[in-house]
């Protein structure tokens, strides 16, 4: 990749990187850790065809946090600034330095252990920049638009198409030698189509998003599914309360596996504020369930060669057979717990879930002669999770589904449940695979919830 896409190459970030260790040094921390980094990017919006919003962005940016003291007797402080000169480096420096002598000794602070840090991380090809021009933008997002108006005459209005093209680079370093950064893309097209009149109205959106521009969908193929996904929820009905399977389309699905994430995640779990405590080596998920963690897939969404912390990254079977096998965790959250860091300062990287029982034929028809007569759900509102006791409720709408087949939208409705039996009833899930920022799964069916209408 070159790095003609910025102002300074990835060898002047880490120049400025090695200055502020420098400047800690000098200032007498014990140890400093920081981030350096710098991006650009450029955001089109239109709306019924004219130009809604230009904008584009350039900025950089630079963050430290300075430790004062070891052996569990740490302070620490941070400070940012968005200015490289030497001086503003420096007074960031004595900034976190004088924030650091004020605070409280923390036991578990400090930087990861050397034998946990990434050395020589690897390239995983995760830039593809998008040098696009505010023009090309708009005509692809114009197209986008188009498309799902020309779909049918009942869409008649939109929220807008957009094209958002952003790339950006970063080198991390902290004073026990780890010195590691990459460039990085990410470019979507999306569109929200409104169809139907009056008090019939409704709306719907989707979007395409990758870090290679070339693997983009056609900005029509965008328009034509937000379109259809619009019409589809014309008509909609409200439910009776009742009981019945419910099938979760693949991208809300994709925030069933995040709630997973969130439950077993350091941060909860040394605070004790998870329904999944202790849950180590226990049965969460149903026998044919699979959760996989691979944050070296060249070119992936999720992919990254360390955390945030500089801790290296590995693949790794976070479920088995439905048994917990692994938690989310940074060095602190470790530390707290007595366990060892697992590489997710920042969250997880490029996780799946998948069912043993899953054939190639397990399309999303498929799903739904496998959901027979209950609820497809298309859309959630509200948080409606939570995380001590796994109590769910959230606003859905979709569609009710009889013998497989679709029968008609429903809206006002909310489903209920709690995540613990939720996961232990997982039935199955799909083949149609979606990937949804660092998480991929396909549709998935739970045996049964609480269906509450209007």
């Amino acid at each position: 990749m070159s790095d003609s896409a910025f102002i300074h190459s990835q060898d002047q970030l880490k120049q400025l990187a090695q200055d502020v260790l420098r400047y800690a040094q000098e200032k007498g921390a014990s140890d400093a850790a920081l981030e350096i980094s710098e991006g650009s990017g450029l955001s089109v919006s239109v709306r019924k065809g004219s130009i809604d919003t230009i904008e584009q962005n350039k900025d950089k940016g630079m963050g430290v946090t300075v430790y004062i003291g070891r052996d569990r007797h740490v302070r620490r402080g941070s400070a940012s600034t968005s200015d490289f000169s030497a001086k503003a480096l420096k007074d960031t420096v004595e900034a976190a330095y004088n924030i650091a002598r004020f605070t409280a000794e923390d036991d578990c602070a400090g930087l990861p252990d050397a034998d946990t840090l990434e050395m020589h991380p690897r390239d995983l090809k995760l830039c593809y920049p998008w040098l696009i021009s505010a023009e090309g933008a708009v005509e692809l997002a114009t197209r986008c638009e188009a498309a799902a108006f020309a779909v049918d005459k009942r869409v008649t209005n939109s929220e807008g198409a957009g094209v958002y093209a952003q790339q950006a680079h970063f080198v991390a370093a902290n004073s026990r030698g780890f010195m590691g950064g990459y460039p990085y893309s990410r470019h979507t097209i999306s569109v929200a189509p409104i169809a139907g009149k009056g008090s019939n109205m409704q709306r719907d959106d989707w979007y395409s998003s990758m870090r290679d521009p070339k693997e983009l969908a056609a900005p029509e193929a965008v328009g034509r599914y937000a379109a259809e996904r619009a019409l589809a929820r014309l008509n909609a009905r409200k439910l009776v309360t009742r009981k019945c399977p419910v099938l979760f389309e693949a991208p809300l699905a994709a925030g069933l596996l995040g709630t997973f994430v969130q439950a077993v995640s350091g941060g909860a779990l040394y605070r004790k504020s998870t329904f999944l405590l202790d849950s180590l080596g226990q049965r969460v998920f149903p026998s044919h369930i699979q959760i996989v963690e691979d944050p070296h897939v060249v070119g992936g969404v999720g992919s990254a060669p360390f955390d945030e912390e500089g801790v290296m990254t590995r693949q790794r079977v976070v479920v088995k057979d439905g048994v917990v096998q692994g938690y989310f965790l940074s060095t602190y959250s470790a530390r707290k717990l007595g366990m060892k860091t697992t590489g997710n300062a920042g969250g997880s990287h490029s996780l799946s879930i998948a069912s043993t029982l899953t054939t190639a034929a397990d399309d999303f028809k498929a799903m739904l002669k496998k959901l027979g007569t209950g609820l497809l759900v298309t859309e959630l509102m509200g948080q409606g999770v939570n995380y001590v006791t796994g109590d769910y409720s959230r606003g859905a709408s979709g569609f009710w589904v009889e013998n497989g087949v679709i029968q008609h939208p429903v809206e006002e409705i909310t489903i209920a449940g709690n995540m613990k039996e939720m996961f232990q009833q997982i039935v199955a899930i799909g083949a149609d695979t979606l990937t949804r920022g660092t998480k991929q799964t396909g549709s998935i069916l739970i045996e049964n919830m609480t269906v509450a209408g209007g």
